[in-house]
């Protein structure tokens, strides 16, 4: 990873809640709400953001890790925004506290990581998959 990547560097991420992102199940709509996992994808995109910037021209990074507590409720047509910031930094690995707000209510925290590998060992990797 390229040097400045450190703890308290911030990303985030804006959306807005459509009828596809509630939670679903075998086809139906249990609430008019945003999904859980549709949360943890804006918290890992959030977290690969803060990372983009650093990443060399021969790595890429994959995630291996989040989690969510989802704490309350953002009905379809709210806007939610994902804030992640690093929090541990190493040259393979980065660990980011990601939080969901509506308006300026919390709605969800969690953690994101993602490990960083050269591209030559990551294509290895998923061709032996």
């Amino acid at each position: 990873m390229k040097d400045g990547l450190v703890p308290g560097t911030q990303k985030e991420v804006s959306y807005v809640v459509t009828p596809e992102m509630c939670p679903a199940f075998d086809g139906e709509v249990v609430h008019q709400v945003c999904s859980t996992w549709e949360i943890v994808h804006y918290m890992e995109l959030a977290g690969r953001m803060v990372l983009l910037d650093f990443l060399e021209a021969n790595e890429e990074g994959v995630g291996s890790h989040a989690s969510c507590d989802h704490m309350g409720p953002a009905p379809v047509g709210s806007s939610v925004r994902v804030v992640a910031t690093a929090t541990d930094v190493s040259e393979r690995e980065l660990t980011c506290d990601c939080v969901a707000f509506r308006g300026d209510r919390m709605i969800a925290a969690g953690k994101t990581v993602q490990k960083v590998f050269p591209r030559e060992v990551l294509e290895r990797i998923l061709k032996k998959a």
